[in-house]
């Protein structure tokens, strides 16, 4: 479904339909409405902001076990999927996504400037099916790729990036947090 289609939430105002899990000091609620704004799929869909939500706390427990930057990492959740135009095949999307960095670079993304090729990085390329890179990288794609539960997938251990998302115990803390989440429209996904 699209913006169109009246299947997204009315944010008027904005957060009233919006978990207040998602506001924080780097993810502040002037990036979400911009995202809100400009996302063309369901905000409620399998590539959607509950799975931004997700990927944000499977990549920040990692991220206090990995040593990766937490800010690169908040950030890829709630961007690496945020312009997709479909649920299925959308090669560019991760590409779409890094220069969408740059239009919010110092309004709603503050970070060095490595640490913005970081996530420019991250996000381009976390399709792609790679494993090495900085350990911050890593760690994105890892959040992400813990969060293929939502649409019937168990994530492949030889597809995950650094030895924490590996064990049984952290897969399976992501599982439960896909049983958790609301209801989500099926279909064809890549991450």
């Amino acid at each position: 479904m699209t913006k169109q289609q009246g299947m997204r939430p009315n944010l008027e105002p904005f957060g009233s339909d919006t978990p207040a899990v998602a506001v924080s000091e780097i993810i502040s609620a002037g990036l979400l409405k911009t995202l809100h704004e400009a996302y063309q799929l369901s905000w409620d869909g399998i590539h959607g902001y509950h799975h931004w939500v997700r990927v944000r706390q499977n990549g920040l427990r990692l991220a206090a076990m990995t040593g990766a930057r937490p800010e690169v990492v908040e950030l890829f959740a709630f961007l690496h999927d945020s312009q997709r135009r479909n649920d299925g095949i959308d090669p560019d999307h991760g590409k779409r996504a890094a220069d969408l960095i740059d239009s919010l670079k110092d309004v709603h993304v503050r970070l060095t400037d490595e640490e913005l090729q970081l996530l420019k990085y991250a996000c381009a390329c976390h399709t792609d099916g790679l494993t090495e890179g900085d350990v911050s990288v890593q760690t994105c794609w890892d959040a992400d790729r813990l969060d293929l539960g939502r649409v019937g997938i168990k994530p492949d251990v030889q597809q995950l990036c650094t030895s924490v998302a590996k064990q049984p115990e952290i897969i399976q803390w992501a599982g439960a947090g896909n049983r958790a989440a609301p209801a989500l429209s099926s279909g064809p996904a890549d991450e």
